[in-house]
């Protein structure tokens, strides 16, 4: 496995190693023992969600302000443009946002701590995503925050407005984010 830094503080960019032939390939996608070597340490994963969208479908950008998680992440069909978000105030990164093409023919991962929030957008016809956390989900301290923030300044590789969930609609701007018990 090949492990790359990002401009992000503790954002990883996980390459597996791929064993292609005529039959199909062969990859491990998560080994303990590399990832803690490779990634992160005392990192242990209670939840495995998977979820499948239509084309130009915007899911995030999500945090939950107590009990954050931390999230493995992969596309294992399709496309998606996969997007963190620094909301860590001590963090040297606080604010600044990392986009990447996750796909099923990239085999790209990417590894968030607790503390980033989360989105992706599909940009194949549809896609599934899979990721892992390391705590779980609490949805009575979920932020969403606003997809096109413009203190965040996100650039999606869309043309049209996306597909957003009733929850995504009424997120708020990341001047808001607060970290206490009211959402």
């Amino acid at each position: 496995m090949e492990v790359q830094d990002t401009s992000i503080q503790g954002l990883k960019i996980l390459k597996p190693n791929v064993f292609e032939d005529e039959r199909g390939f062969f990859l491990e996608s998560f080994n303990s023992e590399e990832f803690e070597r490779d990634v992160a340490t005392g990192v242990s994963f209670v939840q495995d969600n998977h979820s499948k969208s239509s084309k130009n479908t915007l899911r995030g950008l999500h945090l939950q302000t107590r009990r954050p998680q931390g999230k493995l992440v992969r596309a294992t069909e399709g496309r998606v443009f996969d997007v963190a978000v620094d909301c860590r105030p001590l963090s040297v990164s606080y604010g600044n946002w990392f986009g990447i093409e996750l796909s099923a023919t990239n085999y790209l991962q990417l590894w968030l701590p607790a503390g980033l929030a989360h989105g992706f957008l599909t940009i194949s016809d549809s896609a599934e995503v899979q990721y892992k956390t390391t705590d779980f989900y609490d949805p009575g301290f979920e932020i969403s925050i606003k997809w096109d923030c413009p203190l965040v300044g996100i650039e999606w590789p869309m043309t049209d407005r996306p597909n957003l969930s009733e929850k995504d609609l009424a997120g708020v701007n990341f001047s808001e984010l607060r970290f206490n018990n009211k959402n």
